[in-house]
């Protein structure tokens, strides 16, 4: 993995991180963010993954439904965000849509994925901190815009 600041303006700064072949994406963009002590963020990404496991969450369940990508895919979209989490660090939240050799795509909540060959990922910090509260009556954490992060 590799990360280059690209802009650092009274607003923000903003990355670009290249993870290489074999690096967990999910894991290794939340290591960047935890070390860059980075409060609130957009990203995007483009890439390719050997596997990957994605979500659909189920309201009803409160749960992700694990939907399993064991094949070469293309990183056609990925866009998210990070915010303070409960635990008081940095957390991403990350969707993508994933395309397959048929054609097909699958998509939803980025659980985790390996690398291969590449991922080129673009973060923008924002100005402001924000917070991400875990939600029990929907099972899932969301940004609490009533919170300071």
């Amino acid at each position: 993995m590799k990360a280059k600041l690209v802009a650092d303006k009274a607003g923000g700064r903003t990355h670009v991180v290249v993870l290489d072949s074999g690096e967990e994406a999910f894991t290794t963009l939340t290591t960047i963010a935890r070390n860059l002590g980075i409060a609130a963020a957009s990203l995007t990404a483009i890439g390719a993954f050997e596997k990957a496991t994605v979500g659909w969450f189920d309201l009803e369940r409160k749960t992700y439904k694990k939907i399993e990508v064991r094949e070469q895919c293309e990183v056609l979209s990925a866009i998210g965000d990070v915010a303070i989490a409960d635990d008081g660090q940095p957390g991403l939240h990350v969707h993508v849509v994933l395309g397959l050799s048929d054609g097909t795509t699958r998509g939803g909540h980025l659980l985790e994925a390996t690398v291969r060959p590449t991922l080129e990922v673009v973060m923008t910090e924002t100005p402001v901190r924000l917070r991400r509260t875990k939600r029990p009556e929907l099972g899932i954490a969301l940004i609490d815009l009533g919170k300071d992060g």
